[in-house]
């Protein structure tokens, strides 16, 4: 996994939740507070969610086959998509569910010192894996808001890790907030209702994550500012003189299809023409490195043709 797929991210929250679902199930043990044991298969589930992203980015490294020409960048997309699926049934299906039971037969909680403090150190604790996260975004985010990032990042897994890390902060506060009227109340309801909330949260980020990935398994093009550098860096204004049209995919969060019918001179000879392309194609790539394949379709440039039907683009020489 390339750097920018976060893989510094993914190791902390691997490392915090995995200490952290410990701590969180011992405190359920000795205090009965169905939120501490919500929270501990919440913290279970994105330890298993952060092995899957690692798992999906070593699988992405695999080189193309005859069966898969274009490479295995999307599992990473794939294994993204299994996180939210993960994190909907494993995690917030299950906070629900005991969340029900408890607000329906509550019991007072039992040596509450355990579930406070196991709170307060996985506040501690997720709040530095969050930090990580948010350093690592900072380095490919540029000028987007965190909004615009999460909508718009080709590389799935630093989103993830942001919303899991963002949600298992909230949960803690929820969980904390629950077991506190719980104790001040006397009242374990609040235990249950504190565990339901969690549940709601994590139903919410796993559908966000699910639209978000679903999205790039269905293709993205480039975003806006990559197209405008290939379509600037495909005309040489010679031998090149237009992009008729143009399609691009990501293949993978840093592996882009780049497919254009190029308009070239009508009296070009073939090899002035292959020329051209071969040096289009280096232009490119030097502008935009991560467009590996490039497709470069030659074609002479009409403005009838390009005016006539509804869909210029289909038709020959159409833009």
């Amino acid at each position: 996994m390339s750097a920018s797929g976060g893989t510094k991210a993914i190791v902390a929250a691997l490392a915090a939740n995995l200490a952290i679902a410990v701590a969180k199930f011992v405190a359920f043990i000795f205090s009965g507070s169905s939120s501490m044991l919500a929270e501990s298969v919440h913290s279970l589930a994105d330890s298993g969610n952060q092995g899957l992203l690692l798992l999906g980015g070593k699988k992405a490294q695999r080189e193309a086959t005859p069966q898969h020409p274009f490479g295995y960048g999307r599992e990473r997309y794939i294994y993204a998509f299994l996180v939210s699926i993960v994190l909907f049934s494993v995690g917030g299906m299950f906070a629900i569910y005991e969340g029900y039971e408890k607000i329906k037969s509550p019991h007072e909680l039992e040596h509450w010192y355990w579930p406070v403090g196991v709170l307060v150190f996985a506040i501690i604790a997720e709040g530095f894996s969050f930090r990580t996260a948010i350093k690592e975004s900072n380095q490919t985010r540029g000028g987007l808001s965190w909004a615009q990032f999460v909508r718009r990042a080709k590389a799935p897994e630093l989103p993830v890790v942001l919303l899991e890390d963002l949600g298992a902060l909230v949960g803690l506060i929820l969980a904390l907030g629950g077991v506190g009227l719980a104790l001040a109340t006397g009242d374990g309801v609040w235990d249950g209702i504190g565990t339901l909330c969690i549940g709601v949260l994590l139903i919410l980020i796993a559908i966000i994550l699910a639209a978000e990935t679903k999205s790039l398994l269905l293709g993205e093009a480039a975003g806006t500012e990559e197209v405008a550098k290939i379509e600037k860096a495909v005309v040489d204004g010679d031998t090149v003189t237009k992009v008729i049209h143009m399609r691009t995919l990501h293949l993978g969060p840093e592996e882009l299809l780049v497919a254009a019918k190029i308009a070239v001179q009508h009296d070009d000879t073939a090899a002035e023409v292959a020329n051209a392309i071969n040096a289009a194609e280096e232009r490119i790539r030097a502008a935009v490195p991560i467009a590996r394949v490039i497709y470069l379709e030659p074609d002479i440039y009409s403005e009838s043709a390009a005016a006539a039907g509804e869909n210029p683009a289909k038709s020959p020489g159409g833009h």
